[in-house]
């Protein structure tokens, strides 16, 4: 029937969409009974999100049609939530593309584990500019999705209406369903490739966030810092912080939590000399620190 025309169109396209897609997107299985999914994003590399994964070498993929081959994991980077793992496999990688608005259908596809492919479809929900995840790790791009998605679907591919990958499914925070975006995964799959993890500063301190009282907070210009309770054997800071120490800037950033260490403390970081702001018994005060590569 004619008014049933767009709806049957609109059918067949998401249909289509998800048979195109479905090549690239596999299964990551461990224990004979739990999988994840994972996006061949080349010949041989699977990409799949890195916390959900357990902490294990060797994993099986489960191509198209059902078939399983070894997959070994070639490396992984918590603060991104990108793991890469190496399998033989062969596809044609779907084209990378960029999310162009709130509102935008997409595909959420998954490995249902047996060979097939699941898929949800809904809308970007929200997107924002780069953002920090609470390891230090640079998201290119937040795209937040209006999707129900299922745990066995995370690590999946997210297309957009032309077929294009948008990037990696992963659950947020409080259960949303984010998007790694393909650029990011571009930008550690290398490194990952070649040295199993993405190499971050490091201070070698524990911290714990304090607020300051109000003639401080006048005085620094800020009103909380991380208080230095140890020091690591070895740290790189331990030439220049105390324990009690109060840090409240790395390279004139303030920084008032963990996260916003991490954060001040990204690969481009190592081997540097950073300033760091400190209160030391009541005086600010400056030292300079050599930033090393955080251990493995």
């Amino acid at each position: 029937m004619t008014e049933f025309a767009a709806f049957s169109a609109l059918s067949r396209a998401v249909a289509s969409v998800a048979r195109a897609a479905a090549p690239c997107v596999l299964g990551v299985e461990w224990g004979g009974r739990h999988h994840i999914s994972g996006v061949l994003w080349r010949a041989g590399i699977l990409v799949t999100s890195e916390q959900s994964l357990p902490d294990a070498d060797a994993f099986s993929a489960v191509l198209p049609g059902g078939a399983r081959v070894a997959a070994t994991l070639a490396g992984r980077d918590a603060s991104t939530n990108v793991a890469v793992l190496r399998l033989e496999a062969t596809a044609a990688a779907l084209p990378c593309s960029e999310p162009q608005a709130v509102g935008a259908l997409v595909l959420a596809i998954g490995s249902d584990g047996a060979g097939g492919i699941t898929s949800r479809m809904g809308s970007i929900e929200a997107l924002g500019p780069p953002w920090e995840s609470q390891r230090g790790g640079r998201i290119d791009r937040l795209v937040r999705l209006g999707v129900d998605l299922g745990p066995p679907a995370e690590g999946g591919a997210v297309v957009d209406a032309e077929g294009g990958l948008l990037g990696m499914s992963t659950f947020g925070p409080r259960g949303s369903v984010l998007v790694i975006p393909a650029s990011t995964v571009a930008r550690v799959l290398d490194q990952l490739l070649q040295q199993g993890r993405i190499a971050r500063g490091w201070l070698g301190v524990g911290l714990h966030p304090v607020a300051l009282p109000r003639d401080l907070v006048d005085r620094t210009g800020v009103s909380g810092g991380l208080m230095v309770v140890n020091l690591a054997e070895g740290a790189p800071a331990a030439t220049a912080l105390l324990p009690g120490d109060i840090l409240l800037e790395i390279a004139g950033t303030p920084v008032a939590s963990p996260r916003a260490v991490a954060a001040a403390l990204g690969p481009d970081t190592v081997g540097k000399v950073l300033a760091l702001k400190l209160l030391r018994g009541g005086a600010v005060a400056t030292a300079d620190v050599t930033i090393a590569a955080r251990p493995a």
